[in-house]
């Protein structure tokens, strides 16, 4: 942020700095991420702004010291002084409402701006150009005509998609008995995983401000048509009253924007927190896509990893291991077989520095499925949030930040519920997650 720029009023979200050395890279990063932004222009633009910027205080300058005069002046002088201070106003209304305007196209341009991705970010327009880096687990066969969790979960009576319509449109749902039961059994397993770990337990609030969503990235963007705005109405045929609140879509929102505005000590850091949450999506632009079942739906819980380091990208991606490994354990534990995928540049979006997915089996796919997803963000988010450390030297930096998907539910029912399941029609339950049931082993029609 530059000398006498306010940040409420003139928020620097990237490192200026490095982006006029760098203004090569950044235009590939956008490129490549299939953001259409020219660096060129904003270049051009932050340019006009600071010389605009000089020129509209040195006007205020002026015209300060010329009113500080005035009282002291008389007749002809005064006359002129006043004469000079309105034209000097008149002038000066018309650079700052010019200034105004470039500031906010500025700004508007700042939010789009992507992070670099790290070298071996493979280069790919879609999902279809993700690497798949590992496996782990044999794939299931059956000696029977195995079910997919829908059939499954209607015939044990713990799913009722039809009356979740009912209720509260497509994509909802209903988890009752065994199955809400397996639902809540596996989100506290995998929060106890993290808790014997160390990792701080977060319970977040369900709604979140503009600010932290701009913060983390989210807005503005593509992934705001998928945030539910809040608000209310006096009649069913009234005007939405907006309340200036968004629900999650993930607890990264919430758990991140914790330390928003604060400054931390290097002696704290890693803050190693894990937030349990409902999570909430509009799911736009994804019509007629994954319609079937619990894959894609509205309403899910997540136990979300949310990391603060150093600006060390070499400690950073360190915490990129610890926390995947940590989502891998949980399915290694319920013995689930995925495979690991690095994202390519253009399906990782425009905050990510380097980002992994697990896939989890999923027999009524005959596929993989994306169950977890991992990402390493530099200082894109503590940026735009004002997160900062002091170091020991007393330096102030920005910190980086993480986050991964250690489970999210009812998505990951299916591989369980369909990878369980016996020719009775029977699902044998996960032995790590009998505990959590009073020590069920199965779960059988009545």
């Amino acid at each position: 942020m530059q000398q006498g720029e306010s940040r409420d009023t003139l928020p620097c979200v990237v490192d200026l700095e490095d982006l006029r050395q760098n203004a090569k890279a950044y235009q590939k990063a956008a490129d490549d991420k299939g953001i259409k932004i020219s660096m060129e222009k904003f270049l051009k633009l932050d340019q006009e702004r600071r010389d605009l910027t000089t020129q509209v205080e040195k006007m205020r300058a002026k015209r300060n010291d010329v009113s500080k005069k005035v009282p002291a002046l008389s007749g002809k002088e005064k006359e002129n002084a006043i004469a000079d201070m309105q034209k000097l106003k008149k002038d000066l209304d018309s650079k700052e409402a010019i200034l105004t305007k470039i500031q906010k196209e500025w700004q508007t341009m700042q939010l789009t701006i992507p992070s670099i991705p790290l070298p071996n970010v493979p280069v790919g327009k879609d999902e279809s150009g993700n690497k798949e880096v590992s496996r782990w687990g044999e794939t299931p066969t059956f000696d029977f005509e195995p079910r997919d969790h829908v059939a499954l979960g209607e015939a044990l009576d713990i799913i009722d998609i039809p009356r979740g319509v009912k209720v509260s449109g497509a994509r909802s749902y209903f988890l009752k008995g065994d199955g809400a039961r397996l639902h809540h059994a596996v989100l506290r397993f995998t929060m106890d995983h993290l808790t014997e770990k160390g990792w701080t337990l977060f319970s977040p609030p369900l709604m979140a401000t503009y600010d932290c969503f701009m913060g983390t990235g989210f807005f503005p963007g593509v992934d705001q048509t998928n945030i539910y705005a809040v608000g209310g109405q006096d009649t069913a045929d009234a005007p939405m009253e907006h309340d200036g609140m968004y629900l999650i879509g993930t607890s990264e929102v919430s758990v991140c924007s914790y330390h928003k505005d604060e400054t931390l000590k290097e002696k704290d850091l890693p803050k190693r927190y894990a937030g349990y949450s409902a999570c909430f999506r509009r799911e736009a632009g994804t019509y007629g896509k994954d319609t079937h079942g619990l894959y894609r739906v509205h309403q899910f819980e997540k136990v979300e990893q949310v990391v603060l380091c150093k600006a060390d990208q070499k400690e950073a991606m360190k915490m990129f291991e610890e926390i995947r490994t940590n989502a891998e354990e949980v399915l290694q534990a319920l013995e689930l077989p995925y495979r690991v995928m690095t994202i390519c540049t253009g399906d990782m979006g425009k905050s990510k520095v380097f980002m992994q997915d697990i896939e989890t089996w999923m027999p009524s796919r005959k596929g993989y499925g994306e169950t977890h997803s991992c990402s390493y963000l530099g200082d894109f988010q503590s940026r735009r949030l004002n997160i900062k450390y002091e170091t020991k030297g007393g330096e102030k930096k920005y910190v980086h930040t993480l986050n991964n998907t250690c489970i999210a539910s009812p998505r990951i029912l299916i591989p369980i519920l369909e990878i369980y399941q016996n020719k009775d029609g029977s699902v044998t339950i996960p032995e790590v997650l009998r505990p959590y049931v009073g020590g069920q082993e199965r779960i059988a029609a009545l």
